[in-house]
């Protein structure tokens, strides 16, 4: 069973923090989203945990590219919905939306965690190497596209054509899946408890074992929903491995 390792150290639950808990409020009616950036980009990978700092983001009002680049273990708090690519190539800052997230959020993501707490578009997570991207609602289309080693869970429905080429990481989602789950999958690992529209090309029903159960079981608790579902309610899907290697009879499915 794969380890789960965020390349981090451990994350304060940003759910619980205080106002008094953050050391500085930026407002981007006041301040450029350049500078914002900036700030935040600013802490560097050389920044010690114990000097790092956290900042509440105000009015983002669905401002595109919001904390993109970050390389240490800020945290970061948005107290609104944001537009395109939010924490996009995050690295171990921890990053909670205080609404909707559009296309991208999480983009090419390394580490740390980003936590939507309501629904985001489409590509959410996409070719995400590492990290935790946790989503309270629904994912749209292509959810987890190319993930390489994120960890991936949506507590609401994902769209068509989610977990679409995956390399490796997990995705999770407690509703139902669209059109063509996990098409052209290599090695990621998809676990959906609702109904699949249906499956993509190579992607199969593969069987629950206990080291999935135990995996997906870790994955519940970074999400706080160990113990209020079961973890055998969820069915696992993968690659078939039909599609490594050029082969003619499969020729049709290329």
């Amino acid at each position: 069973m794969n380890q789960i390792d965020f390349d981090q150290p451990p994350q304060r639950d940003l759910t619980q923090l205080r106002s008094s808990d953050y050391s500085r409020e930026i407002d981007l009616l006041t301040t450029p989203l350049r500078d914002l950036n900036a700030t935040l980009q600013a802490f560097g990978s050389s920044t010690k945990a114990e000097e790092a700092s956290s900042f509440r983001v105000l009015s983002p009002n669905g401002a595109h590219a919001i904390a993109v680049g970050i390389d240490a273990p800020v945290d970061v708090e948005i107290s609104g919905h944001v537009g395109y690519y939010c924490g996009g190539m995050n690295k171990r800052a921890s990053i909670v939306v205080e609404g909707n997230a559009g296309q991208g959020v999480g983009e090419n993501m390394m580490s740390g965690l980003i936590h939507v707490k309501g629904d985001a578009s489409q590509c959410a997570g996409a070719s995400a190497h590492g990290g935790l991207l946790l989503i309270e609602g629904n994912a749209s289309a292509r959810c987890g596209i190319s993930i390489k080693g994120a960890d991936i869970v949506v507590k609401g429905g994902i769209g068509h054509l989610s977990g679409f080429m995956g390399q490796s990481g997990r995705l999770v989602a407690f509703g139902d899946a669209g059109e063509a789950l996990g098409d052209s999958i290599y090695e990621a690992r998809i676990y959906v408890r609702g109904k699949v529209e249906s499956l993509g090309a190579d992607c199969i029903e593969k069987e629950l074992r206990d080291g999935h159960r135990a995996e997906l079981f870790a994955l519940l608790k970074q999400a706080d929903e160990a113990h209020k579902v079961d973890v055998s309610d969820f069915r696992r899907y993968g690659s078939a491995r039909k599609l490594y290697n050029f082969h003619i009879d499969n020729a049709g499915a290329y």
